[in-house]
């Protein structure tokens, strides 16, 4: 089994949802990280989830949490650590249009 280190960044995330980070063909992903930064001039709010598509099922990590202008939320990080399977994923969203960065660090298993 081969271990790999990766991030998955996604800037300029709004009220749409992205995928910032999903688990590959054969691949099982432990997140190891998970941060939104506010890049836009006013307080917003932020979501993060995680949808596991082999049950169908989509859980919130954070939902609508405030993040003042300038600043970050650490949504995954320290001793709390998340495992997807294959095709499992990361989704953020924001409540104001191209407001926050994103940076999702992944310790991948194949």
């Amino acid at each position: 089994m081969a271990n790999t280190f990766k991030n998955a960044l996604s800037a300029g995330i709004g009220t749409s949802a992205v995928d910032v980070y999903t688990a590959g063909s054969g691949v099982t992903a432990t997140i190891i990280g998970c941060t939104v930064a506010n890049t836009s001039s006013s307080q917003i709010t932020a979501s993060v989830k995680i949808t596991d598509t082999s049950g169908s099922t989509t859980s919130h990590i954070v939902k609508d949490a405030p993040i003042p202008s300038g600043r970050s939320l650490v949504a995954i990080g320290g001793d709390h650590k998340i495992v997807l399977e294959t095709t499992d994923k990361i989704t953020v969203t924001s409540s104001a249009s191209s407001s926050i960065d994103a940076i999702v660090s992944v310790l991948e298993i194949t």
